[in-house]
């Protein structure tokens, strides 16, 4: 017995190394503790069936037969639905056997004598079908039970069967150790006792106290989780998350968090939002400062729909093809600077904020467009003509006025020579005046030449006089440069 003792604390510390989870995970259960067999039951005293049979059933001192050390062990498997199946083994030593004797001096107020039939050996071999009510009761704690099966008895000389109904109740400390305490009534297949009212085959009830451990459930991650619940198996989790991990603690699992290993809002898919401004970081272009979604969290102080990181004039308005600033209109003709091609002088949308030519104008590019002298037969300028030069300058001052207007650079010639040296005559002179305008800063577009040769007198070609009227540079407005692209 010394050695059984050692047993079953041997096993006790395996189980309790092994075993942490529910009947579902952990199938398998095994228990060990004392029992204690009571024949009260077999005596037939009584005034009926129930009175005869359990009347008495804590007469500890003067019924139960108690070894003083562990004396039972069984095995069970759970199989579903509250059900489980076992088979239990236990030993005892009959010195406390019940008689009705009412003749006897040593009889109770029911008849019933008590005496030592010879310290006579008890083997039981039981198997059970226990059902369990705590699903049905919903609690971690209390687990009540019915059980019935049947056994073989070994009871002194007398072996025989056994029915046995029991009730029993445990009491779960964790998910997998519990105090059980159990009562079956043996009901004995043949008889209660032999002629002569010694013990043959008595019915009675044994009662169990003793620790059961349920073990046999797989964790492939160590996580407390069995792999039967466990949405993870293979990664360590938690159980509220029926074994799934959740690395930065938000309440939200790894699987279903979009920034796992920062802690998040669940509201963001378990990402966090510095600025506050509903906006994810990893999805916020500015995530330290609250903004707008239709800005990617970017805040717009002058609400004009350019994000102020973006926007050259962050406290005023403006459009975005501008860089979030302000059209402005400088020369405050109503033509915004950028459609302005007189930005600086005002001028009407008409003309693209640029001032029309005027009469006068013209009139002095006449003057001073006449008054440019060539070297005689030659396109070249009159060698040493400082004039020149200045008409030249000035002709570019008033052209400069009118950035977006168009003129004809005219040449031409007196009657002297042939049509056909003068037409070419006239067409360079016009050139040369064109390209002495560009060099001092005048757009091209803003340019043509035409040479007219002798066709175009304005006088007489038969005086010196005259001739000298012909061979004149005319410098004539002919629309807007724009003509024919607009």
């Amino acid at each position: 017995m010394k050695h059984l003792n050692k047993l079953f604390v041997a096993v006790l510390m395996a189980m309790g190394l092994n075993a942490h989870a529910q009947d579902s995970n952990n199938p398998w259960a095994i228990s060990f503790g004392v029992n204690a067999v009571d024949t009260r039951t077999s005596s037939g005293s009584g005034s009926g069936f129930f009175d005869q049979h359990f009347s008495q059933p804590f007469g500890v001192k003067d019924n139960w037969n108690i070894l003083p050390s562990l004396s039972y062990i069984g095995v069970s498997r759970y199989v579903g639905s509250g059900f489980s199946l076992g088979l239990q083994g236990s030993v005892n030593k009959i010195d406390k056997y019940v008689v009705f004797d009412p003749s006897s001096p040593d009889h109770d107020s029911r008849g019933n004598v008590v005496y030592n039939p010879g310290d006579l050996m008890y083997y039981g071999i039981d198997a059970t079908i226990k059902y369990s009510f705590q699903e049905l009761i919903k609690s971690k704690v209390i687990d009540p039970s019915l059980s019935v099966g049947g056994g073989y008895t070994f009871f002194g000389d007398s072996s025989y069967g056994t029915v046995n109904p029991g009730i029993g109740l445990t009491f779960w400390f964790t998910d997998a150790i519990g105090l059980e305490l159990a009562s079956r009534y043996k009901w004995a297949v043949g008889g209660d006792r032999d002629t002569n009212g010694e013990p043959d085959a008595p019915s009675h009830f044994q009662h169990t106290a003793g620790l059961v451990f349920k073990f046999g459930g797989k964790d492939t991650d160590g996580d407390g989780v069995y792999d039967k619940d466990d949405a993870c198996p293979d990664v360590a989790g938690l159980k509220q998350f029926n074994g799934c991990p959740d690395t930065d603690g938000d309440g939200i699992v790894d699987a279903s968090d979009a920034c796992p290993d920062v802690f998040g809002l669940a509201a963001l898919n378990g990402c966090p939002d510095t600025d506050g401004d509903g906006i994810a970081d990893k999805d916020d272009a500015c995530p330290d400062v609250a903004g707008l979604a239709a800005l990617k969290g970017c805040p717009d102080a002058d609400g004009d729909g350019v994000a102020d990181k973006d926007d050259k004039c962050p406290n005023e308005a403006g459009p975005k093809e501008n860089g979030g600033c302000p059209f402005l209109d400088a020369d405050k003709d109503g033509v915004l600077d950028k459609d302005d091609d007189c930005p600086t002088v005002a001028g009407p949308a008409s003309n693209r904020g640029c001032p029309e030519v005027t009469t006068e104008a013209l009139e002095e590019l006449k003057v001073q467009a006449r008054a440019v002298y060539f070297n005689s037969g030659k396109a070249t300028f009159k060698t040493g003509d400082k004039e020149t030069l200045a008409r030249l300058d000035a002709i570019k001052e008033i052209l400069k006025n009118y950035p977006n207007a168009k003129f004809s650079i005219e040449g031409h010639t007196d009657s002297d020579g042939s049509d056909k040296l003068n037409q070419k005559l006239s067409e360079d002179r016009a050139a040369a005046v064109m390209n002495a305008l560009i060099e001092r800063g005048i757009s091209v577009d803003n340019l043509v030449s035409k040479g007219f040769g002798e066709s175009q007198p304005v006088a007489s070609n038969k005086t010196p006089a005259g001739k000298a009227q012909n061979r004149r540079t005319e410098i004539k407005h002919i629309g807007s440069k724009y003509e024919g692209k607009l």
